[in-house]
């Protein structure tokens, strides 16, 4: 029997999830599989993978072909650099303690470069909300300016008294220069 290991869909319509299983071949996409090994979410940023590594390995060894999305899913989490390891154990060009200082030193650089993605993400996010949020308070505050010219009243009394005083300094003025020009 061909066994795959292959996704099958789950979630809403525009909202897919998908399960890791080990599938015979011809058995349809969403249908009967054989053991479930993990979980894809590709709607979180970046992309949710769980998955049952021993279980993976040791069906891949048992010669389990993967598909194409599968493979990249296992490639990113260790899986077939680990089948390749074992395959160089296996012919005797490594021993097992080399073979697990490669994956070590490998799953370091990996996780290395995961999480420098991660928070470069976190990083943009903070600031789109901060200059959102301050966008925000330069409308806030505009607003509350034009709300107060707006609720002002203009006492007709004031608006006197402010042309009187216009008037006296215009004339002490007209004086001062009038007096000036004369001596």
């Amino acid at each position: 029997m061909a066994t795959k290991i292959r996704l099958q869909r789950h979630g809403k319509k525009s909202r897919p999830f998908y399960y890791i299983v080990v599938a015979d071949a011809r058995a349809p996409r969403d249908g009967k599989f054989i053991e479930r090994l993990g979980s894809y979410n590709p709607n979180t940023n970046p992309a949710t993978v769980e998955l049952n590594f021993d279980k993976a390995v040791q069906w891949v060894g048992n010669g389990a072909q993967p598909t194409d999305t599968t493979r990249t899913l296992l490639s990113h989490k260790g899986v077939m650099y680990k089948h390749h390891l074992n395959g160089g154990i296996a012919k005797g060009a490594l021993t097992k303690e080399q073979a697990d200082e490669k994956f070590a030193a490998w799953l370091e650089g990996k996780d290395g470069k995961t999480q420098s993605h991660k928070d470069v993400l976190l990083t943009a996010k903070q600031e789109a909300k901060n200059a959102a949020l301050l966008e925000e308070t330069k409308k806030k505050e505009a607003m509350a300016a034009a709300i107060v010219v707006k609720n002002t009243p203009i006492v007709e009394e004031e608006v006197i008294e402010a042309e009187a005083e216009t008037a006296d300094v215009v004339t002490d003025s007209a004086e001062a220069s009038t007096e000036e020009t004369a001596s």
